[in-house]
C-alpha cells in the first residue's frame, strides 16, 4: 500500500490471481458481443484469472442482463461481476429505454449486492461504432472488474 501525503492509499491492483469473475453476456448483436468477451476473457487471463474462476452466462438482450447478475451475486461465488452488451440506436425511442434501463439496474444489482460490476455494456450510434470499440470496451471491463474486486479484498482486510 501506498501514502499520499501521509494518507494511506490503495494503488490500483490488477492482479486476477485468486479472484472469482462471472460474467453475462447478451446474445443481441452477437457479432460485437462476442468481440466484447474475446477481449474481456483476454484481459482476464493476462492478468491472471483462470479460465477455471470465470463463469459465462448468456441472456437474450441488455435488459435481461441485470436479472442474470442479480443471481450470480446471490450465490456469494464471485469476487466481481462483468456486463457485456451492446445497444445500438435505431429509429425508436427503445434505444433510450434498453441503455437506461440496463444501466440502471446493473447499478441497483451492484450495491444491493455488495459487489463490483463492471459495465461493459456498448451504447452507440451505428454498428460501426460498436464494432471499432468492442475490443477496448471488454479489455477495460475486465480491468476494472478485477480493480474493484482487489479494493474490496483490500477494505475489508483493513475493517478487521
Amino acid at each position: 500500500m501506498a501514502y499520499y501525503d501521509n494518507i494511506l492509499e490503495f494503488e490500483p491492483d490488477f492482479k486476477g490471481v485468486d479472484l472469482r469473475i462471472g460474467i453475462v453476456m447478451s446474445r443481441f448483436n452477437i457479432d460485437v458481443c462476442e468481440g466484447l468477451l474475446g477481449a474481456c476473457t483476454s484481459e482476464l487471463k493476462k492478468n491472471g484469472v483462470l479460465d477455471s474462476n470465470i463463469l459465462l452466462i448468456t441472456v437474450p438482450g441488455a435488459l435481461e442482463v441485470p436479472l442474470a447478475l442479480q443471481k450470480m451475486a446471490l450465490t456469494e461465488q464471485f469476487d466481481a461481476l462483468i456486463a457485456l452488451g451492446a445497444v445500438v440506436r435505431g429509429d425508436t425511442y427503445h434505444f433510450e429505454v434498453v441503455s437506461n434501463e440496463s444501466a440502471n439496474g446493473l447499478m441497483k444489482v451492484q450495491i444491493e449486492n455488495d459487489i463490483p460490476i463492471a459495465n461493459g455494456i456498448l451504447t452507440t450510434e451505428t454498428e460501426d461504432q460498436a464494432t471499432a470499440r468492442m475490443s477496448r470496451k471488454g479489455a477495460e471491463a475486465a480491468q476494472a472488474a478485477i480493480e474493484m474486486a482487489n479494493m474490496q479484498i483490500k477494505l475489508d482486510q483493513v475493517s478487521e
